[in-house]
């Protein structure tokens, strides 16, 4: 026990309990503070253990890492228990931080468009109603839907009252902003205020603070993408050359350098991805659909296997016949489906990949390519597992870019015609007929649908799980809320559209700033690769003029394997640049090895 206190003690002095705590609750980790400190110990603790036993495996069998060989052996020992030891503690300690400091920023970008649906809300419900519908719509609101659900579970759970429950988020969520406006409400409630004109009120504050957060992201992302190019593309082409001159003289050979290579650059590149994948925003580039269950048409048919009445047969004939309604869908419309589901594009990844694997070991890819058989198959596994996943992405970007920037058109048009005094359900009905692209089609549907007797809103609500994007179904549901309240609803229009309008435009900045690190990105790459040929063939052959022999050749497998090791890492931390996602990058990772197989097969 005197053991354990002391730890605590120790750990509670060096990591500062109670900011840390914070740290934990507002990164929304299901341990607190004391399991946290317990499981990062235990981490630590496994690996220092795991390395001494390398340590001890290595003394037995007098192995020596190639790398280490010039430092005294204690050293070795030391490095070997050390490095690891801290690495992993850095990570489990830091990762708490990284997720709190990821959350806040995606919660003060999404809480104006939280805080306008709220508006919309609040004419007409309690605002514990609109903190739940905020909550059960996570899908559209993200980590704001998250917080909120915080308050649900306070007030429905552990039964407190609704201001306590609105002080207890702002006291664990990692937003400042947010705190803010929880503390605004509760003075508003408290007061009897009236809650919609304050909602209207801060909209246009909370997408300023979405533009500066976003500023702020972009800061981060060029700081990122300058240590990232000096770091694992400018550090390997200094490397060589000095390697190169080096083996002029007998001295050197970049294979004793593999290791570092080997192990540095990708665990130094996926930390660096990891940790923009925390902190940074994506895009959200989901295609949400989900099923419909409810109709305004009562028919007395039970919808679930839980409802009374129904039989074992019933529902499995149910069942049965979703699933059958579901392939022919698939099959009606396989493009949809393909670019909805990544599960589809990663399956055909792996038949792909299989299919390569199968080249390489009955030894048909070594009888088109003697040469670095095995590096080239690295490579085109990549390429064959990577491409359909790219496929399918890029085409879901292309579709959501595009039904994004017919939204504003969309809706402008239909408040200019609420504005002569036409119906909800005639604004639709004109703009349908209209060339406004892919949501033309998809309102000539839900015209019929309203002449067939629906009522609009439901039709509405259908467009937008069909189509899936979500910056269409936000629009949607504003609308939707704002017809059930009044007939007038061209400001919330106006609103809908100026936050379409401010997405946009931060998509734009994002693009325009990340798009110079990305040339970047190439340049450095392309940089790596002529340095390669020169160093392989204009090199060697100014040697060979002058009569001297000098053979490098030796480190051509090694440069081979370092681009491989590049390109892949290069085209990922692309991707995250350039939307925080690394599926984005997979078109630059192959591009990459294509360039890579190239020029190390067929030009060296």
């Amino acid at each position: 026990m005197p053991v354990r206190e002391s730890v605590r003690t120790v750990t509670d002095t060096l990591l500062d309990r109670k900011n840390y705590s914070r740290t934990l609750k507002g990164s929304r980790m299901t341990r607190n503070y004391d399991e946290y400190i317990r499981y990062l110990l235990q981490q630590t603790g496994m690996i220092a253990l795991g390395m001494v036993a390398l340590v001890v495996v290595t003394h037995l069998f007098a192995v020596r890492f190639t790398v280490l060989k010039p430092y005294p052996l204690w050293v070795q020992d030391v490095l070997i228990v050390a490095v690891p030891t801290i690495l992993v503690f850095a990570v489990v300690y830091i990762q708490p931080v990284l997720t709190a400091k990821g959350r806040q920023s995606r919660i003060d970008i999404d809480l104006s468009y939280a805080v306008t649906y709220m508006q919309a809300l609040s004419t007409t419900l309690t605002l514990y109603n609109v903190f739940r519908s905020v909550y059960e719509q996570h899908d559209l609101y993200g980590e704001v839907s998250k917080e909120f659900g915080m308050i649900v579970r306070d007030v429905e759970l552990f039964g407190d009252d609704l201001v306590s429950a609105m002080r207890n988020l702002g006291h664990s969520t990692p937003s400042a902003n947010l705190k803010r406006l929880m503390d605004d409400l509760i003075l508003m409630f408290e007061s009897g205020g009236d809650i919609s004109a304050f909602f209207a009120s801060r909209s246009a504050h909370y997408r300023e603070v979405a533009r500066n957060e976003l500023e702020m992201g972009l800061k981060t992302m060029e700081i990122m993408a300058e240590v990232y190019v000096a770091a694992f593309v400018a550090a390997p082409i200094a490397v060589i050359i000095m390697t190169a001159a080096e083996t002029m003289t007998g001295q050197s050979q970049l294979s004793s350098l593999m290791v570092i290579f080997f192990i540095g650059l990708p665990l130094g590149a996926a930390a660096m991805i990891w940790i923009l994948s925390l902190i940074l925003p994506a895009e959200r580039l989901e295609i949400i659909r989900r099923e419909v269950t409810e109709t305004e048409y009562s028919a007395g048919v039970p919808l679930a296997s839980g409802d009374p009445g129904m039989s074992r047969q019933f529902s499995r004939r149910m069942k049965s016949t979703k699933s059958m309604i579901r392939v022919q869908e698939i099959l009606r419309h396989p493009l949809r489906h393909y670019i909805a589901d990544y599960r589809f594009s990663a399956g055909l990844g792996a038949i792909l990949a299989v299919a390569v694997t199968v080249l390489f070991w009955n030894g048909t890819l070594a009888s088109l390519i003697p040469r670095y058989t095995f590096e080239v198959y690295i490579c085109l596994l990549s390429i064959a597992a990577l491409s359909p996943v790219m496929v399918a992405f890029e085409i879901r970007r292309r579709y959501i870019n595009r039904v994004e920037e017919q939204i504003p058109g969309f809706l402008r048009e239909l408040a200019d015609l609420k504005d002569i005094g036409m119906t909800l359900q005639g604004a639709i009905h004109l703009i349908s007929g209209s060339k406004i692209g892919l949501l033309s089609s998809e309102l000539r549907v839900v015209s019929d649908e309203v002449r067939w007797g629906s009522p609009v809103s439901s039709a509405l609500v259908r467009m937008e799980e069909r189509i899936g994007v979500l910056m269409i179904k936000r629009a949607i549901s504003l609308i939707v809320r704002a017809s059930e309240v009044t007939d007038y609803i061209r400001d919330v229009l106006m609103i809908a559209i100026g936050d379409m309008e401010h997405y946009l435009k931060m998509k734009r900045d994002r693009f325009t700033t990340s798009f110079a690190y990305i040339m970047i990105i190439y340049l450095s790459f392309g940089i790596f690769l002529y340095t390669a040929y020169v160093l392989n063939v204009s090199f060697i052959t100014s040697f060979e003029k002058l009569n001297t022999a000098i053979d490098i050749s030796g480190n051509v497998l090694d440069m081979f394997r370092i681009a491989i090791i590049l390109g892949l890492f290069s085209g990922i931390m692309a991707g995250q640049l350039s939307a925080a996602n690394i599926m984005a990058g997979f078109k630059h990772s192959v591009l990459f090895l294509i360039a890579t197989v190239v020029m190390f097969v067929y030009v060296l």
